[in-house]
Formats: structure tokens, C-alpha cells, sequence
């Protein structure tokens, strides 16, 4: 389990590891392990493999000039980790009503979630393996702690097409390359199960345009964002409703498809089929 302390930071650390390895592209093992996510999309283990299989090589320039920046070196400093923050619903709720922090707090109690979950997750993926022990590894936590913030922010829920668009979003923000994949292999798998005119790409796609004109979320101050109006917060950072995923809810709820059930595994009794 990976719990740093809540004032932790990694001044004396180097920026990058040299021992981390060079990263490389293996589209195989990206679309076995694809097929995995399809048969349990719950099973985030599935996208970490995805994401270290398609990895986005520039990862580390874009990291260097974040620290590089005053703002970059506050934002650290000031938020060492975000899973203590996210998690202290307690304190989130003092804060006003309608803000982002109360609409993070409904979202992640209504599907059961904890930003410290996701943690565990990656732990679970990790283990067995090195560790590397530099400030690059603060960036890559934030990617990955920041994914359900997003969720709030864009408005694409957690059903199948939701987490696709959301995807695309952030390749527009940090372009992966599994990102992408992800986003329209899931919308190919997505489109197989329902014979319909919702736009399924269209949504993707728009999740991708919606993520270019917004600033990288990863940088900012999520402590100064809590506390601000939801739409304020949109605003701010250029989030614009989406239009065609909810258009494709519609069309599906229409035909009485449930959107939320579209990729559900398969039910037996008390038992989920191809669950971890």
C-alpha cells in the first residue's frame, strides 16, 4: 500500500530515476490485456498494464518543465499528495455548497470510491516490481489521482462510454498513446454490444476536443479548486458540457438500454462473471 505521510515531499530526491528503464511500445500485450479490461472494467490492474505497454514518451519533458516553474515547485510543495486531501470528506463538506469539493464528495460516495482505493490498486500492480525513488514519480501519482476529478469536471459519468470520453480527454492533456487506444477500442467493443445511431465515436471524439482547450489538470492547484463554484471551476479551466455522449444516453435509455449496464459482466446468481 502506498500511504506517504501528508507532509511529504522529495526535495532531496533527484527529478528522473536513471535507473528507471527505457519505455517502449508493445501493442500485443496492449490489446491482451485490452480484452481483459473488456471481459472486468473494474479491474483497473488491466489499465496500468495498458498504460506501461503505450506509454507516453514525452512524459518526462513535460514533467521537467512543470518543476522547472515557480508555480510548478508551489503546487508541489503545497500538495505533496492528493489521496489524504480527496479522502477527507469531513473537510471537504465544510466547504460551500455547489463547490467542486461537495460534487467530488457526492460522486465518489455514489459509486463507492476512494481516491486511496485507486492507490491500492496501482500498489497491487506494482508489487514485485522496482520502485524508483524521484520527484518524477509525484507527476506520474498525480495523473492517476486526478482521473476521478475529472469525471466531476467533464460530466462523463463511469458507465462504459463515460470512462472512454474521459480517456480522451486526457490524451489531449497528456497524450498516451494508450489513452487513445483505450478510448476507441472501448468505443469499437462499446458499439458491438448495441446496433444504434448513438454516437459513440462522436462522444469520444468530443471528449478528445473538450480535453484539448483545457489546462492540464494534473498542474494546477486542486486545494484552490475545491472550495470554488463547480461551474465556476469550469469555467475557469474551459469545460464545456458534452453534447454527444449525452445524446447517446438518450438514444440508448430510448431503445430501454441502460448506459450503465452496456458492458456489465455477465450475472450468475450472486456471482459476477470474469470479475478479478
Amino acid at each position: 500500500m502506498d500511504m506517504k505521510p501528508a507532509n511529504f515531499r522529495a526535495d532531496d530526491l533527484p527529478l528522473f530515476d536513471p535507473a528507471r528503464p527505457e519505455l517502449r511500445y508493445d501493442l500485443p500485450r496492449a490489446w491482451r490485456h485490452f480484452l481483459a479490461l473488456v471481459a472486468n472494467k473494474e479491474d483497473t490492474r488491466e489499465v496500468f498494464h495498458i498504460f506501461e505497454a503505450l506509454p507516453f514518451k514525452g512524459l518526462r519533458d513535460a514533467a521537467e518543465s512543470f518543476f522547472a516553474s515557480p508555480e510548478g515547485q508551489a503546487v508541489r510543495a503545497a500538495e505533496p499528495f492528493l489521496p489524504p486531501i480527496l479522502d477527507d470528506h469531513a473537510a471537504l463538506r465544510i466547504m460551500p455548497a455547489g463547490s467542486l469539493a461537495h460534487a467530488y464528495c457526492d460522486f465518489m460516495e455514489a459509486e463507492g470510491l476512494t481516491a486511496q482505493g485507486l492507490v491500492d490498486e496501482f500498489a497491487s500492480f506494482m508489487e514485485g516490481r522496482p520502485h524508483y525513488e524521484d520527484q518524477f514519480e509525484w507527476y506520474l501519482d498525480r495523473l492517476r489521482d486526478t482521473h476521478d476529478l475529472l469525471h466531476v469536471l467533464t460530466g462523463f459519468g463511469r458507465d462504459s462510454l463515460g470512462e472512454q470520453c474521459v480517456l480522451a480527454f486526457t490524451y489531449s492533456q497528456q497524450p498516451s498513446p494508450a489513452h487513445l487506444f483505450i478510448a476507441y477500442a472501448g468505443a469499437r467493443e462499446i458499439k458491438s454490444k448495441v446496433k444504434s445511431a448513438a454516437p459513440v465515436y462522436g462522444a469520444v471524439r468530443e471528449g478528445q476536443r473538450l480535453g484539448k482547450a483545457c489546462p492540464r489538470l494534473i498542474e494546477m492547484s486542486v486545494r484552490e479548486l475545491l472550495p470554488l463554484p463547480l461551474e465556476e471551476v469550469r469555467v475557469r479551466l474551459n469545460i464545456t458540457p458534452p453534447v454527444e455522449y449525452f445524446r447517446a444516453h438518450a438514444i440508448w435509455r430510448g431503445m430501454s438500454v441502460d448506459p450503465y449496464e452496456l458492458m456489465a459482466p455477465e450475472k450468475r446468481g450472486d456471482q459476477v462473471v470474469g470479475a478479478a
